[in-house]
């Protein structure tokens, strides 16, 4: 890994930015309170004239989510959008966009939480039973509850089955409420691909949520949408930091979420693995 600039404060980019596509888990929050500041950077960058787009590969739909959000401190007029893997999935399931899609009706939906609007105003029967989904809906972990294990031992027939696992939330690793670590939704759906079962990934650093995100920004940027200027800001190098390279999108590493804790040379490993480097890195979001 080339060296990376270490900044201070957001305010050393922030002529180079027209917009920011912030993570929330880990970025803007620890999954109970909001990191100190970050309220504050926000209202500070919106005054400044900066586009927000919250870009989460939580599996929850984007009102849900924002709802979430509001109840912890970041009410919707903090920033100017949200949108989740959860939400281009159910896009894509109202839609019926994709061939492997089509003849879908009966979905089996993994999850953590309420998932009652997953399904709404989709046609699609939930059922439990996993030999007859003809689709798994997989939305968030519980691993840290049932484990590995668990979850190989539930979903052995449909993988043998060939039924398709659409993935909501390609995160491998989570941060609990206690700061500890779980394996996340993308490692159950990487699992059930070592199982021989096919999965479908959607979310950060597929390109179909930053093709939604950059259609969000295009009428609210005073000028056309240029991707260099677009920063996208998270604790993941293998989503956030990756996906905006992808799209052509300028990246901020900060070190909380998955990342506190850890070294530069941690850092440097993450960057190996995945291909791709930050072109900066924050302590905190502020």
């Amino acid at each position: 890994m080339e060296r990376v600039t270490e900044l201070e404060s957001l305010g050393a980019i922030l002529e180079q930015a027209d917009a920011f596509l912030l993570d929330q888990f880990g970025t803007l929050h620890d999954g109970i309170a909001l990191y100190a500041g970050v309220a504050e950077t926000m209202a500070r960058l919106r005054t400044g004239g900066k586009r927000l787009i919250i870009l989460s590969n939580s599996g929850k739909r984007a009102q849900p989510s924002a709802a979430r959000l509001a109840a912890i401190g970041l009410p919707p007029a903090s920033y100017d959008g949200f949108l989740s893997s959860g939400e281009i999935v159910w896009r894509l399931l109202h839609e019926r966009r994709l061939p492997a899609l089509v003849d879908a009706r009966r979905c089996l939906v993994l999850a953590r939480g309420d998932v009652g609007e997953a399904l709404a105003g989709l046609n699609l029967d939930p059922t439990e039973d996993v030999a007859a989904a003809d689709l798994i809906l997989l939305l968030g972990s519980e691993a840290d509850r049932i484990g590995l294990d668990g979850y190989r031992d539930r979903l052995a027939a449909a993988a043998e089955r060939g039924t398709l696992c659409l993935c909501a939330n390609p995160d491998r690793v989570m941060v609990l409420g206690d700061g500890g670590l779980a394996p996340a939704a993308g490692r159950i759906a990487e699992l059930y691909a070592e199982m021989g079962g096919p999965v479908m990934w959607i979310g950060k650093p597929g390109r179909a949520i930053y093709d939604a995100a950059f259609d969000m920004l295009r009428p609210m940027l005073s000028r056309p949408l240029d991707p260099g200027r677009v920063w996208a800001v998270g604790d993941s190098i293998e989503h956030d930091v990756a996906g905006a390279a992808g799209r052509g999108c300028r990246s901020l590493l900060v070190m909380t979420g998955i990342m506190a804790g850890r070294d530069r040379a941690a850092v440097a490993a993450e960057c190996l693995r995945w291909s791709a480097a930050p072109d900066a890195i924050l302590p905190t979001f502020r």
